[in-house]
C-alpha cells in the first residue's frame, strides 16, 4: 500500500502524521511511505531520519495526496487539502467531523473517501485508548496554560496557582471526570491550587476520586455549575463525547456572572465546544476577552509539545495503522471491531457522527 504523510498548513499545528520510528515499521511490512518534504520539522524530525527509516520524500502537497492509497494526518484536513486527494482513498486523522462544516462533507462522500477518526477508536469497554494520550496531555497543560494567562502582564488577575502563606490559592473548576478531565486537576492540584471537578456520571467522579482525593467533587447540575464559576478563577472545560459535537455546558449568562478576569479554557473546543462564548483560536492568537472573561480556546493544545504528543499519539495508533494498512478494509473492521466506530464516511455514506451539525466551527471558520 501507498501510504502519505503530509505536511500539516493548519496555523500552529507543529505534530506531524507519523515520526520516522512509525516509517520504519510500516516499511518492514511491506509498505511504500510518501513523506512530504519537512513534515516533521514541527516536531523535531529531519527528511534525513525519514529517509534513513525508509520513506520517499515528495516536494509537494499534491503529490503526497495524489499518491496515497492511506494518508494519515493529524489535523482535521482543509477543503484544498480534500480535493487533493484521490477518489476511493482512505484518511485517517483527529478529525472530529461532527463540527466540520458540510461542504467538507460532501466532498468527501461524492469522492468515497473512507475516513477514520482516531479519536472515535473505542475498545469494548468503552475507551478511546488513541484520544487517551492527547486527552493527557491536553490536560497537563492547562495548569501551565492556566498559569501563564492569570499573570497581569498577559491581561490576568495577577493570581499565582498556588498562593502563599496567608494568602489562598487560585480556584479551579474543572467541568468533567473523563481523561482530559482528570489529568487537569492532577495538574493544577500539583501546582498548588485548589480544585472542584464535576461530572454528570457519578462513576467516573468516584474513579477521579480514587486517582486524585485531594479534589472536590459535585455532580454537574446547572446549579452547581453556575455556583462553583461564580467564585472560579479558573473553568477549564473538558466535556467530550466520541463522534458527537460538545454539549453547551456553560451558557453565557454564567460566563457573565463569573469574576472579571477570570480564565476559561475549553477543551472541548476541536468538537465546537462546551461554552456558549466559545470560539476557535489559534496558539498565536490564543485568547480572546468575552463577557469580561478571557477566553483560551485553542483546539490543537497538545501542538505546543508536538514531539512528545507524536510520539504518544503513534505509540497508542500504530496498532491500528498497521491494521488498516496490512488488512482489506472490510477485513480490518471486522477482526478489529474498535475502529468500526471509527469510520465516518465510507463509499459515499456517513457514519457514526451521530451529532453532525454542518456549522464548522462556533465563528463559521473551520
Amino acid at each position: 500500500m501507498n501510504i502519505g504523510i503530509p505536511k500539516e498548513i493548519r496555523p500552529d499545528e507543529f505534530r506531524v502524521g507519523l515520526p520516522p520510528a512509525g516509517v520504519e515499521i510500516l516499511k518492514h511490512a511491506g509498505h511504500v511511505i510518501f513523506v512530504e518534504h519537512e513534515a516533521g520539522v514541527g516536531a523535531g524530525f529531519s527528511d534525513q531520519e525519514y529517509e534513513k527509516a525508509g520513506a520517499r520524500i515528495v516536494y509537494s502537497p499534491e503529490e503526497v495526496y495524489g499518491r496515497a492509497d492511506l494518508l494519515l494526518k493529524i489535523a482535521r484536513p482543509l477543503q484544498n487539502e480534500l480535493e487533493w486527494l484521490r477518489t476511493g482513498s482512505m484518511l485517517a486523522g483527529l478529525l472530529h467531523l461532527a463540527s466540520a462544516r458540510k461542504e467538507k462533507i460532501d466532498i468527501m462522500l461524492k469522492n468515497r473517501i473512507t475516513t477514520i477518526a482516531y479519536e472515535q477508536i473505542e475498545e469494548a469497554d468503552g475507551s478511546t485508548p488513541v484520544k487517551k494520550p492527547l486527552a493527557e496531555i491536553g490536560g497537563r497543560l492547562t495548569a501551565h496554560i492556566a498559569g501563564h494567562f492569570m499573570q497581569n502582564f498577559m491581561g490576568g488577575k495577577g493570581i499565582l496557582l498556588s498562593g502563599v502563606v496567608g494568602v489562598p490559592p487560585a480556584e479551579a473548576v474543572i467541568i468533567g471526570a473523563g481523561v482530559a478531565g482528570t489529568s487537569a486537576a492532577r495538574a493544577f492540584i500539583g501546582n498548588g491550587a485548589h480544585v472542584t471537578v464535576l461530572d454528570m456520571d457519578l462513576h467516573a467522579i468516584e474513579k477521579l476520586e480514587e486517582r486524585v482525593p485531594e479534589a472536590v467533587t459535585m455532580i454537574a447540575t446547572q446549579k452547581n455549575i453556575a455556583r462553583t464559576c461564580a467564585y472560579a478563577d479558573i473553568v477549564v472545560g473538558a466535556v467530550l463525547v466520541p463522534g458527537q459535537r460538545a454539549p453547551i455546558v456553560l451558557p453565557r449568562e454564567v460566563v457573565g456572572r463569573m469574576k472579571p478576569r477570570s480564565l476559561i479554557i475549553d477543551m472541548s473546543i476541536d468538537q465546537g465546544g462546551c461554552v456558549e462564548t466559545s470560539r476557535p483560536t489559534t496558539h498565536e492568537h490564543s485568547t480572546y476577552v468575552e463577557e469580561g472573561v478571557i477566553h483560551y480556546c485553542v483546539p490543537n493544545i497538545p501542538a505546543a509539545v508536538a514531539r512528545t504528543t507524536t510520539h504518544a499519539f503513534v505509540n497508542a495508533a500504530m496498532y491500528y495503522i498497521l491494521d488498516l494498512a496490512n488488512k482489506d478494509f472490510e477485513t480490518a473492521l471486522r477482526e478489529t471491531p474498535a475502529l468500526e466506530k471509527a469510520v465516518t464516511t465510507h463509499d459515499g455514506h456517513m457514519r457514526h457522527m451521530a451529532r453532525f451539525n454542518g456549522e464548522g466551527g462556533r465563528d463559521g471558520v473551520d
